[in-house]
């Protein structure tokens, strides 16, 4: 027997054909935003190796987010940023880094003790260096200008201010027959920069001690042992160890009486006597907006290794009242900044 359908039966099933259709259609609503989610990409991640603390140096760190921010990213936001800290135990480096490199960052970004664990442990990660004398010599690029392979950043021809910063402590203290040299033994360029300073003081037919010191206690005795070598004056050479140490060392200074020079700026700043180099926060900016660059797609190989263009002379006026020293007028003239 045939069946007749009825319309009743028609309304019935259509009914379910569009509830059928409107929980297919609102099933897919949900569903399509949870795909798109799936498959935007992770924040990019930026390894941050660095040989010192945190506390000293959260000005660099600042300039640093600061380059980032002017490419396009913010910490937190659409950026994460890995810290490894060595608390000047470079020991720890090499550990931190290989760390880095198995989280897969997308770029690591190193100070200058850093940069060779961090070009030991990936030659495929980008690498932004900071403050490295001779970054050919030590193997991190094959040029400055094509740096060719995973590594970029920017140099520090610190070694070639050094007799300037000698001729400027002996203008300041011309009496000062005795200039003891401060080093930090475990530097990797501490037979360099005892060899140039040595030309330097020869020239100038000036004695140079050579006094040595790695950690905190052992500058406290290197000061100390100024007095008894009747040392006129202290040249205080670069190290990252030293870097972060402005309090102490111009305590001391101010202590035992030695008119001091250093190799940043800061120092005097700090209530030091004289500073002369780069400023390292304005370099760090710059490490930013390289690793930015980066992130947005530039190649290491690509962009050329930059050196200083621009050092800052910085003398403190009250600290040389405090040590009896009148500053020429010719120093005065070439300071960047003059604190009074």
């Amino acid at each position: 027997m045939s069946h007749v359908i009825r319309s009743s039966e028609i309304s019935v099933y259509e009914s379910e054909m569009q509830r059928r259709s409107f929980i297919s259609l609102v099933g897919g609503a949900v569903s399509w935003p949870l795909v798109g989610r799936a498959e935007q990409k992770a924040m990019p991640v930026i390894g941050f190796l660095n040989t010192g603390s945190a506390g000293p140096l959260a000005p660099n760190v600042a300039g640093f987010r600061q380059g980032l921010s002017e490419t396009g990213y913010t910490e937190g936001k659409n950026l994460v940023i890995e810290y490894r800290w060595a608390d000047d135990h470079d020991e720890k480096l090499p550990a931190f880094a290989a760390d880095l490199v198995a989280r897969k960052v997308d770029v690591i970004a190193a100070s200058s003790g850093a940069a060779r664990a961090a070009k030991g442990a990936t030659s495929t990660i980008p690498i932004v260096f900071m403050g490295v004398g001779d970054p050919v010599g030590s193997g991190l690029v094959a040029s400055l200008a094509r740096p060719g392979g995973n590594a970029t950043g920017f140099s520090n021809i610190f070694l070639d201010l050094m007799p300037k910063r000698l001729e400027l402590l002996s203008e300041l203290v011309p009496q000062a027959r005795v200039i003891a040299l401060l080093v930090n033994p475990k530097a990797p360029s501490v037979e360099a920069q005892i060899k140039i300073v040595q030309e330097a003081a020869h020239a100038k037919r000036v004695q140079l001690p050579i006094v040595k010191a790695g950690s905190e206690s052992e500058i406290d005795t290197a000061f100390a042992s100024l007095v008894e070598r009747h040392v006129g004056a202290l040249f205080v050479a670069g190290d990252p160890f030293f870097y972060t140490r402005p309090e102490q060392f111009v305590a001391l200074a101010s202590r035992h009486a030695i008119p001091a020079m250093y190799m940043w700026p800061h120092f005097a700043e700090a209530g030091g006597l004289i500073g002369y180099g780069i400023n390292n926060i304005a370099v760090w900016h710059q490490v930013g907006i390289y690793a930015g660059k980066i992130l947005n797609g530039a190649k290491p190989a690509d962009l050329p290794v930059q050196q200083p263009t621009k050092f800052e002379l910085v003398v403190n006026l009250k600290t040389a009242a405090a040590l009896g020293i009148t500053v020429p007028q010719s120093i005065v003239a070439q300071a960047d900044k003059v604190i009074e």
